[in-house]
C-alpha cells in the first residue's frame, strides 16, 4: 500500500490545501494529512480545531486520514509506513523553502521522497497567513476557504478572541 503524508500547520485550512489533498489522494492508496504545530508561529486555532475543520472539509475524499504530529517529519513518515511526502507549491518562494526541506529529508533518509504538486492557479495567492489577515479585517473570504472555516474565522474575529 502506498501511503503519502501531507504535512502542515493548516491554520486555517484553505481551498488551496483542499485542492492539494484531493489531487494528492489520487497518487497514493492512503493520504495522511499530518497537522503539525509550528513552534515559530502563534496558532489562531488549536490543534483540535484544525483537525476538526480539516475532517469536515475532506469528508468527500475516501482515502484520507487526519492525524497530529509534533515530531520530526521523517520520523513521523516512517511511523506511518510511508516513504512519500506530498507538498503543495504556490510560487517560486515556496519552491525554494520546500526544496531545502526536501533536501534535509533526503539527507536524513535517502528512502523518503518528496512530491511537489503545483497549486491550481485560482489559489496561487491564497495562504493561511493571508487568510487570517483578511479575516481579521473583515475581508471577503468566499471561495478561498471552506464554508465552515469562513464561519469559524468570522466568529473568532468578531468575538475578539
Amino acid at each position: 500500500m502506498r501511503i503519502g503524508v501531507c504535512p502542515g500547520s493548516f491554520d486555517p485550512v484553505t481551498n488551496g490545501h483542499i485542492d492539494i489533498f484531493e489531487r494528492g489522494s489520487k497518487l497514493v492508496d492512503k493520504l495522511v494529512i499530518a497537522v503539525s504545530s509550528n513552534p515559530n508561529k502563534h496558532s489562531l486555532f488549536t490543534m483540535e480545531e484544525r483537525v476538526q475543520l480539516i475532517k469536515n472539509s475532506v469528508s468527500h475524499i475516501p482515502n484520507v486520514e487526519i492525524d497530529c504530529t509534533s515530531e520530526l517529519l521523517n520520523d513521523y513518515v516512517k511511523s506511518k509506513d510511508s516513504r512519500i511526502i506530498i507538498r503543495g507549491l504556490r510560487a517560486l518562494s515556496d519552491f525554494e523553502y520546500e526544496f531545502q526541506r526536501a533536501l534535509f529529508s533526503k539527507y536524513l533518509d535517502d528512502d523518503i521522497e518528496t512530491v511537489f504538486i503545483m497549486t491550481n492557479n485560482k489559489y496561487s495567492f491564497v495562504s493561511s497567513t493571508g487568510i487570517r489577515e483578511l479575516a481579521k479585517f473583515g475581508g471577503k473570504l468566499d471561495g478561498l476557504v471552506p464554508d465552515e472555516v469562513k464561519t469559524k474565522l468570522e466568529e473568532r474575529f468578531s468575538s475578539g478572541k
